[in-house]
């Protein structure tokens, strides 16, 4: 069970680190007609990904132990 969660969370983090990164990408690129959370703050996606991507190291890392 575990080892289903560290993937299940793996997965829900890449999926929120896209979901912001085309966000953020739609936003500077001023399409935002065409931005998935409306372009509501360029902070708010930047903070986002940084912190996805720290949830993503994290459960690979943790995924990566319990293979041992």
């Amino acid at each position: 069970m575990p080892k289903a969660l560290c993937l299940f969370s793996l997965v829900a983090s890449i999926l929120v680190v896209s979901l912001f990164v085309l966000d953020a990408i739609a936003s500077l690129s001023g399409m935002e007609a065409l931005a998935v959370l409306g372009a509501a703050s360029l902070m708010m996606d930047l903070t986002f990904i940084v912190l996805g991507g720290i949830l993503i190291y994290l459960s690979w890392s943790t995924y990566r132990e319990q293979r041992r």
